[in-house]
């Protein structure tokens, strides 16, 4: 065996021994469903970081992620338009590195989003999916479910099926009148490569 093969071996067995430790500590002991037979490490330990990352173990804020790998974030009052705008896409780029994708964007400036993202998105501990992973963070802007989030939703991203359905279900509610989305950036969003999602921030 190469001294490098062998280096990535002994690491991988490291990797799978803490994350081991991590759902001890997380879950109390260590439950039987993760003492199943593995063909290789390789399989053992892209199961363990699945897992990991589906209980939310070692979750951190995305902020303190994207600065550690080299995006700044100033706050916004400190950028001007053109700046904020590039920064903004640097970080919505970044996020989608560590597998954490946005949506429901388009009724928010690039200065009203990057205020959202940096005063509260960012702060907020997430679990960064794992490399090898079939899964991907979902974050929602109107994910809060608040009253305004809702009324949001119903007045720009809601279809006339889920207006009439809200309408039945809440008829004490004000449904708002339907305006056209001020911006176009939904589209433009990166999309996550897999069908499965981990959806943060959501009801």
């Amino acid at each position: 065996m190469s001294e490098t093969k062998e280096s990535r071996e002994q690491e991988r067995n490291r990797h799978i021994q803490e994350m081991k430790e991590q759902l001890r500590h997380h879950f109390g002991s260590m439950e039987a469903a993760f003492l199943g037979k593995f063909g290789s490490p390789k399989e053992e330990e892209e199961f363990l970081e699945h897992i990991l990352f589906i209980e939310g173990v070692g979750e951190q804020p995305l902020f303190d992620l994207l600065q550690k790998g080299g995006i700044q974030l100033p706050q916004p009052a400190a950028l001007d338009d053109t700046q904020l705008q590039t920064k903004l896409w640097d970080v919505i780029n970044g996020m989608a590195l560590l597998g954490c994708y946005l949506s429901s964007t388009d009724h928010l400036s690039d200065r009203q989003l990057y205020e959202v993202l940096w005063t509260e998105i960012l702060r907020e501990p997430t679990s960064v999916c794992p490399n090898n992973a079939n899964a991907a963070c979902h974050i929602d802007i109107l994910g809060g479910c608040s009253e305004e989030d809702l009324q949001l939703r119903l007045k720009y991203y809601a279809d006339d099926e889920e207006r009439i359905d809200w309408a039945e279900q809440f008829p004490e509610d004000t449904i708002p009148s339907r305006e056209p989305l001020p911006y176009d950036r939904d589209r433009h969003l990166p999309a996550p490569p897999t069908s499965f999602t981990h959806r943060t921030n959501t009801c």
